[in-house]
C-alpha cells in the first residue's frame, strides 16, 4: 500500500477511539471556555472592575489581537510535520495557564491591577488560542472524515452547552454568594479545571502520519506566497472575506448585556439565567446545523445562522422586558454558535491537505484582525453615543457577510465530491 492508503487504513482503524476522545475533549474543554467567552461574566466583571465601557472593549480587542497575529505562525510550525497532537498539547496548556492567571489575579490582586491582568492574559490567551485553532481544525482534518465533522462538533458543542448551562447557573450563585471571596474568580477558576481535565482527553488520540507535507519554510517565505494562493481559488477569498465581517459582527457582544443593563436591572442570578439560556440554545442548535452540515454541507448553515443572529440581535434592540431579553439571547446565541461551526469548518474543504493548515491561518488571521478593532472601536461609540448604534453597526456586518456568502461563494463540498 501507499502513504495514502495506509494513512486512510489508520484513520478507520482509529475512528471510534478519536471520535470519542474529541467528544470528551469538547464536552469538557468548551463547557470551561464557555465560562471565559460568554459575552455575560467577563464583560460585566471587567465593567465592574473598571466602569468603563472602553475598557469591555479593549479586553476584548485585545483577545482578538493574540487571535489574530499567531495563525500563520501556527501554520508555518505544524504544516511540515507528520503529526501535530504534540505541539498541540503544548500550546493548549499554554491557553489554559492563562485562564488560571485570570481567577488568580482575581482572588489576590487589588482592583486597579485587576483589570490590568485580566486584560493583559486576555490577550495571552487570546495569543495561543489563534496557535490552537490551526492546529486543532488540522488534528481534526487528519483523523475525522468530512462526512463525520458536522455531527461530532455539533454533538461536542451540545453537550458542552448543556453543561455550560448547568455550570453558568451555579456561576450566577457564586456571584450572588461572592464564593470564596470573589464570585467571579471562583467561576474563572472552574473554567481552568473543566478546560485542564479536557485537555487530558487527548491522551487518547490516535494520530497518523499525514502522507503529504509542505517542505519547511520560514514564515516570511510562507507570507510571500499568499497571494498566489488567494489568486488560486476566489471562493476561498471571498469566504474569508464574509467570515471577516461575521466576525466583525461580533463587535456587540460584549455590550448586549451592558445595552441590557441600561434596560433592566440585572442580578446575579439574572446573569447566570442569561449564561444558561446562550450556552444551551448555543450548544443546543449547534447540534442541529451540525446534522444539516453533514447533508447539505456548510455554506447552508453558515447562511441560516447568520440570518438567525441578525434576528435576535434586532429583537434584543426592542426587547419590552427581560423575559425578551432572554428570548433574544438564545436568538443570537444559536446563530452565532451556527456561523462559528460553519466559518470554522468550511475552511477545510478548500484545497488539498497539506494546504490546510494555511488556509486555516489565513482565515483566522484575518478575520480575527477585524475582531481587535470591532470591540475597541464598539467600546468607543458606546462610551460616546450609547450601545444602540454598536449593535446596528454589527448587524450592517452581519448583512454584508450573508450577502456575500450567498453571492459569492459556492458549495466547496462539491469539489470534495468530484474528487472521490
Amino acid at each position: 500500500m501507499n502513504r495514502e492508503e495506509i494513512f486512510q487504513q489508520e484513520v478507520r482503524t482509529h475512528l471510534r477511539r478519536n471520535y470519542l476522545a474529541h467528544l470528551v475533549h469538547g464536552l469538557l474543554g468548551q463547557t470551561g471556555f464557555r465560562l471565559l467567552n460568554a459575552p455575560t461574566f467577563i464583560p460585566y466583571y471587567i465593567f465592574e472592575l473598571s466602569g468603563s465601557s472602553v475598557v469591555v472593549g479593549l479586553a476584548r480587542g485585545l483577545q482578538a489581537l493574540g487571535m489574530s497575529l499567531t495563525p500563520i505562525f501556527a501554520a508555518s510550525v505544524v504544516e511540515h510535520r507528520r503529526t501535530v497532537l504534540p505541539t498541540g498539547f503544548l500550546v493548549g496548556g499554554m491557553m489554559r495557564v492563562q485562564v488560571l492567571g485570570i481567577a488568580l489575579a482575581g482572588f489576590f490582586l487589588p482592583r486597579e491591577w485587576n483589570v490590568v491582568a485580566v486584560c493583559g492574559l486576555l490577550g495571552l490567551f487570546g495569543f495561543f488560542l489563534g496557535m490552537q485553532g490551526v492546529i486543532f481544525n488540522t488534528l481534526v482534518s487528519k483523523v475525522i472524515p468530512v462526512e463525520r465533522r458536522g455531527f461530532l462538533m455539533g454533538l461536542r458543542n451540545f453537550l458542552a452547552g448543556v453543561t455550560a448551562a448547568g455550570v453558568g447557573r451555579f456561576g450566577g450563585w457564586l456571584i450572588d454568594q461572592n464564593a470564596l471571596g470573589n464570585g467571579y474568580a471562583s467561576i474563572f477558576l472552574l473554567s481552568f479545571g473543566l478546560t485542564a481535565a479536557g485537555l487530558c482527553a487527548l491522551l487518547l488520540v490516535r494520530e497518523p502520519d499525514s502522507p503529504t507535507v509542505r517542505a519547511k519554510a520560514a514564515v516570511r517565505q510562507r507570507l510571500r506566497e499568499l497571494p498566489a494562493l488567494l489568486r488560486g481559488d476566489r471562493a476561498f477569498t471571498f469566504y474569508f472575506v464574509a467570515r471577516s465581517l461575521g466576525v466583525a459582527g461580533r463587535m456587540a457582544m460584549p455590550f448586549y448585556i451592558l445595552y441590557a443593563g441600561t434596560r433592566f436591572e440585572i442580578s446575579g442570578t439574572q446573569l447566570g439565567q442569561l449564561t444558561a439560556v446562550f450556552a444551551l440554545s448555543q450548544s443546543t442548535f449547534q447540534l442541529l446545523w451540525g446534522v444539516m452540515a453533514d447533508r447539505t454541507g456548510f455554506r447552508a448553515t453558515f447562511l441560516l445562522s447568520v440570518a438567525l443572529w441578525i434576528v435576535g440581535a434586532a429583537l434584543l434592540l426592542q426587547a419590552p422586558a427581560f423575559q425578551w431579553v432572554l428570548v433574544a439571547y438564545a436568538g443570537i446565541a444559536a446563530g452565532l454558535g451556527g456561523f462559528m461551526l460553519s466559518s470554522q469548518n468550511l475552511v477545510l474543504e478548500f484545497g488539498s491537505r497539506e494546504n490546510i493548515p494555511m488556509h486555516i491561518a489565513v482565515a483566522n488571521s484575518t478575520s480575527e484582525a477585524m475582531g481587535v478593532v470591532g470591540p475597541i472601536a464598539g467600546g468607543l461609540l458606546a462610551a460616546t453615543v450609547s450601545y444602540t448604534p454598536v449593535i446596528v453597526m454589527a448587524i450592517v456586518f452581519k448583512v454584508l457577510a450573508l450577502a456575500i456568502m450567498l453571492f459569492r461563494v459556492d458549495e466547496p463540498r462539491r469539489r470534495i465530491e468530484m474528487l472521490t
